[in-house]
Order: C-alpha cells, then structure tokens, then sequence
C-alpha cells in the first residue's frame, strides 16, 4: 500500500480560514452524506466479498477496486479537514486528487485461515493494540493540526514534521482498515512509515 498527502510548498491562508470557519457546512455535510450511503454498499459488497473470499481465496476485484475508491474519497476528505492540503476535495469513488494518493495492489490470493481468524479475533491482536496507540496519536495530531492552523496563518507554511506525523497516522490507520477489510493478508506494522 502507498499512501501520499503531499506536502505543499505554500499553504493559502483564505482556504485555511475558509475551511476552518466553514468547513463543516461546504466540505464535511456535503461529502459524509454520501458517504453514509456509499459506506453503507461497501459494507454489504465486504460482507458478500467474506463469503466469496472463505470459499474461494480470492478477493472480486471490482469489489476490491470499489473499497479502495472509498478509501481514496476519505482520504480527500481527511487532508482538507486537517489542513493538510488546499482545494476542495473531488466527490466519488473514480475521482482523483493532485495532492493525495491511495495505491493499493490488487492481492491475486487471500488467506481463508486468516480470514477466519480476522473476523473471530481480529478485535483482539489487531484493533486493541493498533486502536490504542492510534488513539494517542490522533490526540497528538490534533494538537499538532491546531498549532500548524496558527503556522500557516501566519507563514503560510505547513510545518513538515507535523505534516509527516499525520500523514503516518492515517497511512497507519489505513493499513490497519485493509487488513481488517479483509484486502491484505500482511499485518500492519506499528508505523506510518513508508
């Protein structure tokens, strides 16, 4: 999986307002009011995905290629409402986006051992120690996303240390989504490296 949010070399200050004042009404209820619909067919394509994967050990890829849309349009969504990058983000699952990208290799095989251990126990070896941490960083994200509000307004630059320390958070929280998601057989690492 690659996951980007690049790092602009300016940042405009009127976005950075506009988005903070107002971003809720022109980006967030826009953008989660179909991502309510459209979440809820992903969740019904992986539960018919679970059962397609269990008997045949492949995953369908236009089931697979729709779930990766749908993380591609939250990750839009997720770098303009941190800040991370300017512009309003694209609607849709087929859109793309000059500052992010979401590459996530189709898997030709998937693990059906593994697959019934992930929805039995995945709860307790995955989303309990990456949830926890992940629960600390995004605490820490936040803080950092307030004060480089204040950096940009400023200097109309985004610190490049706190825009890498989120970018990680969702890259990490993104990976734990794909295996859970039953899309990659590799557990994540403890890291939003590269």
């Amino acid at each position: 999986m690659k996951l980007t949010i690049q790092h602009q070399e300016y940042y405009s200050r009127g976005e950075l307002i506009l988005r903070s004042l107002f971003g809720a009404i022109y980006i967030a209820l826009p953008h989660l009011f179909l991502l309510i619909f459209v979440s809820i067919w992903g969740a019904i394509l992986q539960f018919i995905a679970w059962w397609i994967v269990l008997f045949t050990g492949k995953y369908p890829q236009s089931f697979f290629e729709f779930q990766v849309g749908l993380l591609q349009w939250n990750l839009r969504l997720n770098a303009r409402l941190m800040n991370l990058s300017d512009g309003y983000p694209a609607f849709g699952i087929n859109a793309s986006d000059e500052y992010t990208s979401l590459e996530v290799p189709y898997p030709e095989n998937i693990s059906r051992g593994l697959l019934l251990i992930r929805a039995f126990f995945g709860f307790i070896y995955v989303l309990i120690p990456h949830g926890f941490i992940l629960y600390f960083r995004t605490l820490w994200g936040i803080i950092l996303s307030f004060l480089a509000f204040w950096a940009v307004l400023f200097t109309g630059k985004y610190p490049e240390s706190w825009h890498t320390f989120n970018v990680e958070t969702l890259r990490w929280s993104t990976r734990v989504s794909l295996y859970m998601g039953f899309m990659d057989d590799q557990y994540p690492p403890f890291s939003g490296k590269e």
